[in-house]
């Protein structure tokens, strides 16, 4: 037996690829330095290393534009909070749905009680699914943005982000896509009309923690959200307006970046593996993700089958559509953390159950009281991992 078995990866994926571990190690004992501002040898290797992080990105996402539009934050709640609050003025209205993670909700709140910003909320229902017409319907003419993640961190459903963006475009409105519980698990382009792209690094990009970003389209700029040293235009009291400095001031994580950098380029190996045609980066990455789409689901879908065969369990989320390897559910006549507890010390299985950050999706599945036990496989589980996964639950369950 394991000292633990995984299943929280839409928390944080755990493990990274090797290649990861080591490349974050061994630049930042080579390169550990102030990028670019220095200007000698080191700094500006190091710069090279951040830029060429923001090509790999930018052709990974679909971005056909500046590659410097991809900025470095803490984490997606950080990007979410400048993307949101770099577009919006005063008397704006912003449209977002009923699954956000709190990371929009929030900062939409906040927003709405001390800065006269409107707020509409669209419902999801208990499928999961949003109707791209009731998005249509909540907009009026002050509305600035749509906000939108393109999958839940509670049931995993998929979003229709061609859709919205088409919809978007056609009624003149931003569309800002938080991308946290998708971005390495299922193609993203930018080109279908995303105008702002939110990201986090330690999940399906297989980065560490410390480190996201955003891609701001050439559709929009938005104002910064932070101010400070750039190492250029250093004389002007003022944040720059070029990118990434607008958005970016003081030091960034060279290690974090590394650590993106080296994720970034295992995917493409791993589709270049896969797919010996498959010639630039975002193909080759395309085609690693939809391998590692497959297995997750793969282990997903088994596990989902299995808790179907109980009657007090209820699996939530009745929609049939497309979705990433996350799925929650409840057992009758037992509290959530009840059940996490016994996964964790009676059978070692790592978990999550609560509210998920995600207070308003909880209420769509009328589990608002207790909340729901989440799982979630990752690339590197295995079918082994799995077994006793179903073991334990059937200890639990019966």
């Amino acid at each position: 037996m394991k000292e633990n078995y995984y299943f929280d990866n839409a928390a944080t994926t755990w493990p990274k690829p090797e290649p990861v571990y080591q490349f974050m190690d061994s630049f930042f004992r080579s390169h550990g330095v102030n990028p670019g501002r220095s200007g000698h040898t080191l700094a500006v290797e190091a710069e090279q290393m951040i830029f060429a992080t923001r090509r790999m990105l930018a052709e990974f996402f679909g971005h056909a534009g500046d590659p410097n539009r991809v900025v470095f934050t803490q984490n997606a709640t950080d990007s979410i909070n400048l993307a949101i609050r770099g577009m919006v003025q005063n008397g704006d209205h912003i449209v977002i749905s009923q699954l956000e993670h709190n990371a929009v909700l929030r900062t939409a709140n906040h927003l709405q009680r001390d800065s006269n910003i409107a707020v509409s909320v669209v419902e999801a229902g208990d499928t999961g699914y949003l109707n791209v017409s009731e998005i249509i319907e909540a907009l009026k003419p002050s509305t600035r943005a749509i906000v939108i993640n393109h999958a839940s961190n509670v049931i995993g459903t998929v979003q229709n982000i061609e859709e919205i963006a088409a919809a978007a475009k056609q009624h003149g409105v931003h569309l800002i896509v938080d991308s946290a519980q998708t971005a390495g698990v299922v193609p993203i382009d930018m080109s279908c009309g995303i105008d702002v792209l939110t990201f986090t690094g330690h999940k399906g990009l297989f980065g560490p923690m410390g480190i996201g970003g955003m891609i701001v389209g050439e559709s929009v700029d938005l104002a910064p959200g932070r101010f400070g040293g750039t190492g250029v235009d250093s004389a002007s009291l003022f944040q720059p307006d070029s990118y990434p400095h607008r958005l970016e001031a003081g030091t960034v994580s060279i290690p974090g970046i590394a650590g993106l950098n080296a994720a970034q380029k295992w995917f493409a190996e791993l589709g270049a593996s896969l797919d010996a045609a498959a010639e630039d980066h975002q193909t080759r990455c395309n085609r690693a993700i939809s391998h590692i789409h497959d297995r997750e689901m793969s282990h997903i879908e088994r596990i989902a089958n299995h808790l179907h065969a109980f009657d007090s369990v209820t699996v939530l989320g009745s929609g049939q559509g497309p979705k990433v390897a996350t799925m929650s559910f409840t057992v009758d006549g037992m509290i959530a953390q009840q059940v996490a507890e016994m996964l964790d010390a009676d059978h070692y299985i790592c978990s999550r159950a609560g509210l998920h950050c995600a207070p308003r999706a909880h209420e769509a599945f009328g589990t608002s009281a207790n909340g729901a036990v989440r799982l979630s496989p990752g690339y590197f589980t295995e079918d082994e991992d799995v077994d006793h996964l179903l073991e334990a639950l059937s200890e639990v369950l019966e």
